[in-house]
């Protein structure tokens, strides 16, 4: 009997900066993890268990290196998208029960991602008490920069964060005001699962989210690793910009997905209406 797969996966890969590309296994999330965030969301920012939640693995739109464009679609049943900037954490090791010390140890390396969030179907479930993965763990809902290795970054521990939209700012903060810093969240998280080469850790968003339109131009960064600039403009694709103080950049394109018209069935059809001529 054939032991071989009846069908082939193309597992999400991400650049990484000076060569190679970082095969991604899991997306890990922590929620809530700068408290000025966890205000404007109506939580209380004291020190508590973490808010964890993941996304599929294929949610990862990939920079390249070079900064090449990307496009990414506008997801479907929402009509209030919303960004969120965040330091992103590779791993290249991992296990179970880790120390803080032994989890920094699993560390490749570090990337600026964007948490794409269905904000309107999010609501909707947190006020029925339902899980929110449709919210978070969608198609193209983590943009992500190439990967910057710890040979090359070391661990970044402070660094200004921040993401404008159409030039204005709109995110900004400091990853040294993270409640969890990286071991810790690391060694937490190793607490509920597995940890493994290939997997990501988007580490929490600084206060200022908000709406991402059709039209808009996102621009975003942390001090040290690197840079997204996004522009969302339908059916175009777009050049890359001058290579910025925060390393290489990545441009990526917004579209929104075409809807499949629904076809009603025979009985709820209206019948056709009656040209009318016109004059003019």
């Amino acid at each position: 009997m054939s032991e071989q797969d009846v069908f082939s996966i193309a597992w999400p890969r991400v650049d990484v900066v000076g060569g190679g590309r970082f095969p991604v296994h899991r997306i890990y999330c922590i929620g809530q993890n700068y408290a000025a965030h966890a205000r404007e969301m109506g939580n209380d920012p004291d020190r508590e268990q973490p808010v964890w939640f993941t996304k599929v693995a294929d949610a990862v739109v990939p920079a390249t290196a070079a900064g090449t464009a990307t496009t990414v679609a506008y997801p479907p049943r929402t009509r209030n998208l919303h960004h969120e900037i965040e330091l992103v954490v590779a791993l290249s090791g991992g296990g179970r029960d880790l120390t803080p010390a032994e989890a920094r140890d699993t560390v490749f390396g570090y990337a600026v991602g964007i948490d794409l969030t269905r904000r309107d179907l999010q609501s909707e479930a947190r006020k029925a008490g339902r899980p929110w993965d449709t919210a978070k763990s969608f198609e193209q809902a983590a943009p992500l920069s190439a990967i910057r290795p710890v040979a090359e970054v070391g661990h970044p521990e402070a660094g200004r964060i921040w993401l404008s939209v159409n030039g204005e700012l709109r995110q900004e903060g400091d990853i040294a005001d993270l409640i969890w810093r990286v071991p810790e969240a690391l060694a937490e998280l190793s607490t509920l699962f597995t940890l493994s080469p290939g997997d990501l850790l988007f580490t929490g968003t600084p206060a200022g989210v908000g709406a991402v339109r059709p039209g808009d131009r996102l621009a975003g960064g942390i001090d040290g690793i690197g840079d997204r600039r996004h522009r969302r403009r339908l059916n175009s694709r777009l050049t890359l910009p001058a290579r910025g103080m925060y390393g290489p950049s990545i441009v990526s394109e917004f579209t929104r997905v075409p809807r499949r018209p629904r076809r009603l069935p025979a009985r709820q059809r209206s019948p056709p209406r009656p040209m009318r001529s016109s004059t003019r």
